[in-house]
């Protein structure tokens, strides 16, 4: 892709969410940096319920940490409405049960991607889920 609009920020975004390690993450993180995108990834795991509301301030303290937002009301508030559509779109399969996995964020110009990768289960009775969320901000 030779452009970077919404699709390919959110493209990038689940790739920084499928992320295996903190190398991997490093690695994109740099080639992403070369073409102007700004990423950002953290890990989280519990019971999803109870999640929500970790798992949307997490994400907006990492986007901030990495440099992906500025601390602005606009900025804080398109990652967090971003991480709620994308958790709203697991919530059918996770509802009652564990999460783990992580959240990636990416940003190019004013269009901000959340994706969760998580495995959703009880015991070793594993499901995967990923969700994606958009929003543009000034």
């Amino acid at each position: 892709m030779n452009q970077v609009g919404s699709k390919k920020t959110a493209a990038v975004a689940i790739q920084m969410a499928i992320t295996e390690t903190r190398e991997e993450e490093n690695e994109l993180k740099v080639k992403y940096q070369t073409m102007g995108i700004k990423t950002a990834a953290v890990d989280y795991g519990g019971e999803y319920i109870n999640a929500v509301k970790k798992i949307v301030e997490r994400a907006v303290v990492a986007a901030k940490r990495e440099g992906v937002i500025k601390e602005t009301h606009a900025d804080e508030g398109a990652v967090a409405g971003a991480t709620r559509e994308a958790l709203s779109q697991i919530m059918p399969k996770a509802i009652g049960l564990n999460v783990g996995g992580k959240i990636g964020i990416a940003r190019y110009r004013d269009h901000v991607s959340v994706a969760v990768f998580f495995g959703i289960g009880l015991l070793h009775l594993d499901e995967v889920g990923i969700g994606l969320g958009h929003r543009a901000v000034p």
